[in-house]
């Protein structure tokens, strides 16, 4: 099973390669809008290769979602994936050419975070995808001093768009180097984290080729936690019975409450700052990096010390490159047109469009898709909050053991991971390399194997949602999608429903029992 997965994988691939080659999202210089790639020359040849290239890779990387061989066969197989991939056209979007042109505005004295690329009179405009041509950059400053390296040193849109993937890949491999500290912190199965998060078909298509900046936020933010939850501490003398053991690399548990040097922690926050400072997706993790500050059974105390330091190293890395960049803190205002695009693949605003169309139905249309979004928001700080109580009083019941220092990673991981998954469902647009944030947190925090159903089918399902010349299949199936995505939420909140009917009848019975 493993070899057939392997090289199908492999073969999808190239089959994939081949297909940005004919019609994937290349560089429009012709001074009109890309055609769309069905009715390019090559179009059933794109399609065919694209449709069977998907399949390919999705069907073997879910072969093996259990887990790879080893973990050095899943880093192999992985890599050989992602070699077709990178020499090829970018694929499944035109966001890099976005990229290019915001770092050509900046790097010629406009400021991104007020005017759109069509106003700064950025050359490579024809390549940028028509919705975004209007929008001001909506990353942090980090990322538009990066592109604006890339725009200088690259000389055109060719290499600003090669030095746009090396970042890329740059943040894939750094990832990769993190994955399995972070996955042994957590008690996870190196050759199971390691498969799910880079074999994923999202990292090769769309991180690699498709040289999307999640790849920089999330090798920053995988290095700033690894540094946290193996990072020295400042551990006290081994107690007695470890001490007299002789043995090498003998746990020393540290005493409760204690925290890494305030160095640690300070160089962590300015590393989840950093992430933070590419794409604002990050910022959500930082609550949770603070419970893995803190070792033993947590008190408060620790907590704000841990936390303050972490917070103070994050705020020095947003300050400075804000301050560096010159264009201080304008990108907090990007943020809001990120929502410009409006699909079905957000569940806030399939809910909003369904609410529409019954409306339009009544004979009136309520407009109701802001009104949704909003909503969706508001449960979205609501469920961070209760993710982090929970992580917390998990954390508080381990107690003070030897064991509470290796539980805490693994539970403030999973906090983490949850939280970016809350973070994707509820935000007001969704796209399909959204889901490598908490793809990669999940595989490396979820314990239990039949748990990652969840987040690995969604993951399968994002893979096919957009064709190599960045078309996304859910604008074209608006309402199907939207009725489906709606069925879908209500699916689940009836089952959480029921599940907490369950748990309160449960509970109810522990009480009275004898």
């Amino acid at each position: 099973m493993a070899v057939v997965a392997r090289w199908a994988g492999l073969l999808g691939a190239v089959l994939l390669a081949v297909a940005g080659w004919l019609g994937g999202a290349l560089p429009d210089l012709t001074g009109g809008t890309p055609a769309q790639v069905w009715r390019g020359p090559h179009g059933p040849a794109v399609l065919g290769c694209w449709l069977a290239g998907t399949a390919l890779m999705v069907g073997a990387w879910w072969a093996l979602r259990d887990g790879a061989p080893s973990g050095r066969w899943a880093y192999a197989t992985a890599g050989l994936w992602l070699l077709p991939l990178l020499a090829t056209p970018p694929l499944g979007s035109r966001d890099v050419y976005s990229y290019a042109c915001q770092g050509w505005s900046y790097a010629h004295g406009r400021d991104p975070y007020r005017l759109g690329v069509a106003a700064a009179g950025c050359p490579w405009l024809d390549s940028v995808a028509p919705i975004w041509r209007d929008t001001p950059a909506p990353y942090g400053p980090l990322f538009v001093l990066l592109a604006a390296f890339a725009v200088t040193v690259g000389g055109g849109l060719a290499g600003a768009v090669a030095l746009l993937r090396l970042y890329a890949v740059a943040g894939v491999l750094l990832a990769a180097y993190c994955l399995p500290g972070l996955a042994r912190a957590a008690g996870v199965p190196v050759r199971r984290a390691a498969w799910l998060a880079l074999a994923a078909p999202l990292v090769g298509v769309h991180l690699v080729a498709g040289a999307h900046n999640d790849a920089v936020a999330l090798g920053l933010l995988l290095t700033g936690l690894l540094l946290l939850v193996r990072g020295p501490a400042r551990p006290p003398r081994p107690p007695a019975p470890y001490a007299a053991s002789g043995l090498p690399g003998s746990p020393a548990p540290r005493p409760a409450g204690q925290t890494p040097p305030a160095g640690v922690l300070l160089l962590v926050g300015a590393l989840l700052g950093l992430a933070v400072a590419v794409k604002a997706t990050a910022v959500v993790t930082l609550p949770f990096a603070a419970l893995a500050a803190v070792a033993g059974r947590p008190t408060w105390r620790a907590l704000l010390r841990g936390g303050g330091w972490l917070a103070g190293g994050a705020l020095a890395a947003l300050l400075a490159t804000s301050v560096a960049s010159g264009l201080g803190l304008g990108w907090v205002a990007g943020l809001a047109r990120s929502g410009d695009s409006a699909q079905w693949t957000s569940p806030p605003t399939a809910v909003g469009f369904v609410i529409d169309y019954v409306g339009e139905w009544a004979g009136r249309r309520p407009d109701a898709v802001p009104v949704t979004r909003a909503a969706g928001l508001l449960l979205l700080a609501a469920t961070l909050v209760a993710l982090w109580c929970w992580a917390w009083r998990s954390l508080r019941r381990q107690g003070t053991g030897t064991d509470a220092p290796a539980a805490r990673p693994g539970v403030a991981l999973l906090g983490a991971g949850l939280a970016l998954a809350a973070t994707v469902a509820l935000s007001p647009v969704f796209h399909p390399w959204y889901a490598t944030w908490p793809l990669t947190l999940l595989a490396i925090s979820v314990v239990r194997l039949a748990r990652t159903t969840w987040f690995v089918l969604p993951s399968a399902v994002a893979a096919v949602l957009t064709l190599p010349d960045g078309t996304n299949l859910a604008r074209s199936t608006k309402a199907p999608g939207a009725i489906a995505m709606t069925a879908l939420v209500g699916a689940l909140l009836a089952w959480a429903a029921r599940a907490g009917r369950a748990s309160s009848r449960a509970k109810a019975d522990t009480r009275c029992g004898p």
